[in-house]
């Protein structure tokens, strides 16, 4: 009696470069939807990020902004549509999503550091793990990794001494030693002091003029009108309106983006 086939493992699909093909999207999104239960959170998004583009997702609490993100790097599952990095379609259920990940940075609003790792070692472990670098390799990638960011004097620490713009410092130098070639922001600074804040922001602008590709959800409107190439407001789990900071944060065409703009001044 013959064996049953072995069941088979999704192959890892070679990425497009989009700087050699800047016809291919880094991000494309096509008619996303998402439920939990019988709530509908994404609607049809419909959304693409070229490759060194800075794109910031702004819109109210529930209007769908982290979930829109969760589903670019498939930690939430979409219930319709189409997600395509360089190139992969990751909603191919032939697709290895693992490999594709491996090309994407996320920094989270909490930190997620291991508490009981030093900092230098809550950089390396990841490398090790996933990417198979030796200790050595991983050790000197999370030195110039923490310098990049301005914590190389804080490797041998340990994150309960660190403030929590150092901790969300750190979780972006961990995202950044492996090497993505894009980086997803949800709303990082949102835990922190106002104080605090400054410190995290002068990390992503000083990565988006080094040209990373970016998707960055935030309510710091200060931020997207300075470093964003493009911002996309998003209400009721839709596209509501998107175009360059100057035109979105400053002229807005929709009322509704308009509403939304003098709540989030009136806080401020």
């Amino acid at each position: 009696m013959s064996e049953p086939p072995a069941a088979s493992t999704p192959a890892a699909v070679p990425a497009v470069d989009p700087a050699v093909d800047p016809t291919v999207p880094a991000i494309d999104v096509v008619g996303l939807r998402k439920s939990f239960g019988a709530e509908e959170v994404l609607a049809g998004v419909d959304l693409a990020v070229g490759a060194g583009e800075v794109v910031c997702v702004i819109g109210a609490s529930g209007s769908g902004k982290s979930t829109l993100l969760r589903c670019v790097n498939r930690l939430e599952e979409p219930t319709a549509g189409r997600i395509v990095i360089e190139g992969v379609d990751i909603t191919d259920p032939d697709c290895d999503v693992d490999d594709v990940r491996r090309r994407i940075g996320m920094v989270f609003q909490q930190f997620n550091l291991f508490p009981h790792l030093s900092v230098l070692r809550n950089v390396t472990i990841a490398q090790e793990k996933v990417l198979g670098r030796s200790r050595a390799e991983a050790v000197d990638v999370a030195v110039r990794t923490l310098d990049r960011v301005g914590l190389a004097e804080k490797a041998g620490d340990f994150p309960a001494r660190l403030s929590g713009g150092q901790q969300q410092r750190v979780a972006i130098a961990r995202a950044l030693a492996m090497d993505p070639d894009m980086m997803l922001f949800d709303e990082a600074t949102s835990a922190l002091d106002p104080e605090l804040v400054g410190e995290v922001l002068a990390v992503m602008r000083t990565l988006a003029e080094e040209g990373m590709t970016m998707m960055v959800v935030t309510h710091e409107m200060g931020f997207a009108r300075r470093v964003a190439d493009r911002v996309v407001f998003l209400d009721g789990g839709v596209v509501c309106e998107q175009g360059p900071p100057d035109q979105v944060l400053g002229s807005p065409e929709q009322d509704r983006t308009r509403q939304f703009l003098r709540q989030v001044l009136e806080r401020e």
